[in-house]
């Protein structure tokens, strides 16, 4: 009987830390030192038009597809305001792709650039503006 207590306490116990260590794997949403960032930005102005439920589910996925594995995760803002309520907005909406290899990257978007190019005209009639950047410096506020 104290064979089957020790066996199933030692089974407890290893759930109990499988559990534990799996609550605490890294979130890979999550932004590196060391990796990069191509912010695509789309500045506002008079008649600029864009369609961003057409850039969430089609254009950007279609990219991060082109991207594939180099490809960490991507966001997306919709701009709403400028430095003030009352201020327009600087960029109707930025898309961001967090990398691995800006060189990688760059022959993706090379080999795919017409797809990617001729589908603006879907979504937007504005030239974007892009940057790619290193991640320098991480700062994470625990506010506990």
């Amino acid at each position: 009987m104290a064979t089957k207590t020790i066996f199933f306490t030692l089974i407890l116990s290893f759930i109990s830390l499988v559990s534990c260590q799996t609550s605490q794997l890294v979130n890979k949403t999550t932004p590196e030192t060391g990796m990069f960032k191509v912010a695509i930005l789309y500045p506002n102005g008079e008649d600029k038009t864009f369609d961003m439920d057409y850039y969430e589910k089609k254009h950007m996925p279609m990219v991060a597809g082109f991207i594939g594995k180099n490809l960490k995760f991507y966001e997306i803002d919709k701009g709403i305001a400028g430095r003030t309520p009352n201020d327009k907005v600087p960029f109707l909406a930025i898309g961001y792709f967090y990398i691995g290899d800006i060189a990688e990257y760059n022959q993706a978007i090379a080999q795919n650039r017409d797809a990617v190019v001729s589908d603006f005209k879907n979504y937007t009639n504005i030239q974007p503006v892009v940057q790619i950047s290193e991640i320098k410096h991480l700062v994470h506020h625990d506010l506990k």
